[in-house]
């Protein structure tokens, strides 16, 4: 009886032996494979109200209004030269265009949620805008044009920020033959609740990654100490560095941007699109722009970036 119950008891047992060597085996290469997602970050800016001098709308001249004669009352309506003369109903027309233009700026104003001038809001509309771009792994010279730019970039001013963006759009507009992948969007807030709509999507993107190895983020350069630094575009001469690179695995690259004003990345369906959302972003003058981060994945050395991967975290992403 003894030997019957352990006849049946040992296959049963090397049974879930087995299983159980392969469950662990199959999930703890699962979480290497997500453990060694490495991200690069550049950005910098500020959501702080646009600073400028109060605005007059009267033309220039002295007293009251812009007009001669100062104060309010008979001496403005009725110039020095004399009560009733032919000099008041020259300057009473002045008046009435003075006021209406006044009026037809006030109105335009008004109707476009206050976003002309900086000055003419203190709260203006801002336009939150996100492009994603997803590449063949063999983009690997893009990683190290990345790198070298978190490494140097001035993030300071707003002409330096301007450069910056526009350098990482021409580096994605220089490789399009391993685009695969693409996605954008846009949103409008007010000044006020920008920030929190930019933050949202930035907190987004990073949270995709295990660690960020290279950050740049308003002239505060961090890179972890465990970091390798991508070989050079000469190493990647070796034919043997690419068919290390599986057809399966990608790069992604995050391009965010706040602008002053109400803006629209274009739908994005083919490569052509793309290709005009990159130069939209490219071109963004640095009056215009609020803040930005670029982001990239992945970035250390020997990381990757799997089909699987892509699918779970940017779904959202169209072929183009």
């Amino acid at each position: 009886m003894r030997k019957k119950i352990q006849s049946v008891i040992k296959p049963l047992f090397k049974s879930f032996l087995v299983a159980f060597l392969v469950f662990t085996l199959v999930f703890s290469q699962t979480s290497e494979a997500l453990a060694a997602r490495s991200g690069g970050r550049i950005g910098g800016g500020s959501f702080r109200v646009p600073s400028s001098s109060p605005r007059t709308y009267a033309p220039p001249g002295g007293g009251y209004g812009g007009y001669p004669g100062g104060g309010f009352g008979f001496p403005f309506l009725f110039p020095f030269w004399g009560i009733g003369g032919g000099f008041g109903g020259l300057f009473g027309i002045l008046i009435f265009f003075a006021l209406a233009n006044f009026a037809v700026q006030t109105f335009r104003r008004v109707a476009s949620g206050g976003e002309g001038e900086v000055g003419y809001s203190s709260n203006p509309t801002i336009s939150v805008t996100r492009l994603q771009v997803g590449l063949l792994a063999q983009a690997r010279e893009l990683q190290t044009e990345l790198n070298r730019l978190a490494e140097t970039a001035d993030t300071e001013s707003p002409e330096a920020r301007a450069q910056v963006l526009q350098e990482a759009s021409l580096a994605l507009l220089r490789h399009p033959e391993y685009w695969v992948y693409a996605g954008g969007n846009t949103n409008q807030a007010r000044l006020n609740s920008a920030e929190a709509e930019f933050n949202r999507l930035a907190l987004a993107e990073r949270s995709k990654f295990t660690e960020e190895t290279l950050s740049n983020v308003n002239n505060q350069l961090k890179e972890a100490a465990s970091n390798k630094a991508l070989p050079s575009t000469g190493e990647l001469d070796n034919p043997t560095d690419l068919i290390t690179q599986g057809p399966g695995e990608y790069i992604i690259v995050t391009l965010l941007a706040a602008t002053l004003g109400k803006t629209e990345v274009p739908n994005i369906n083919s490569a052509d699109d793309l290709r005009q959302a990159l130069r939209q972003f490219g071109s963004i003058p640095s009056d215009k722009l609020v803040a930005f981060e670029i982001l990239w994945t992945p970035q250390a050395q020997g990381d990757t970036l799997t089909r699987d991967d892509l699918l779970a975290e940017y779904a959202d992403l169209k072929l183009v």
